[in-house]
């Protein structure tokens, strides 16, 4: 019913990913995790995303960090923006996640918790083990999947399988298989349309 496309390096994701849990649980739906690098989004069907880091409009800069914090505040999440390191180089993390299948969750909220709230730079061997560690996962098991062809294969085919679905960011909700939606904030959005597949309204 809910396919849940997303990255860890986004905080409009964090925020979006705690958001669809209570949701779908209220509505009695599934969700299905589909990890994704939203960087090979970008680069393919989004590159203006580079030119707006690059070239900031001054006011909307300022306006979208308070918009974040206000977010943050609502849903009750810690965000530091910017992190140390900023864009970070998530691949390694959503390979875990893809590992991972459906029991993603705890893994993902823990490495979505050490980038935004710790400020820690989960591309980093060390800080994803701590990560496994937070989630219950077993770290080497998930040192050796990160670097299986499989994996690989499979992270990139959630990122192409996106793009080709019209995709351009994260997070990106899909309802009943092609009801698209994009960010945190379109979550009455998205109940509307479980409501009206399932005839509740």
């Amino acid at each position: 019913m809910i396919e849940f496309f997303f990255d860890c390096s986004s905080p409009w994701t964090w925020l979006g990913f705690e958001s669809i849990q209570p949701l779908a649980a209220e509505l009695g739906v599934a969700v299905t995790w589909r990890p994704i690098l939203v960087g090979g989004v970008f680069n393919a069907v989004n590159g203006s995303v580079y030119a707006q880091r690059a070239n900031p409009v001054p006011a909307k800069a300022r306006y979208m960090a308070k918009d974040l914090r206000d977010w943050a505040r609502h849903q009750g999440l810690e965000i530091r923006f910017p992190p140390s390191v900023f864009p970070v180089n998530s691949v390694k993390a959503m390979r875990a996640c893809c590992w991972l299948g459906q029991d993603c969750v705890p893994f993902a909220r823990a490495a979505f918790h050490a980038y935004w709230t710790d400020d820690r730079d989960i591309a980093q061997d060390a800080v994803l083990r701590e990560v496994a560690a937070a989630a219950g996962v077993d770290a080497d098991a998930m040192a050796a999947a990160i670097g299986d062809e499989r994996v690989k294969a499979q992270l990139r085919a959630n990122t192409d399988e996106l793009i080709a679905r019209g995709g351009f960011g994260s997070p990106t909700i899909f309802v009943d298989g092609d009801d698209m939606y994009f960010g945190n904030d379109r979550m009455p959005l998205v109940r509307a349309a479980v409501e009206r597949v399932r005839g509740l309204s």
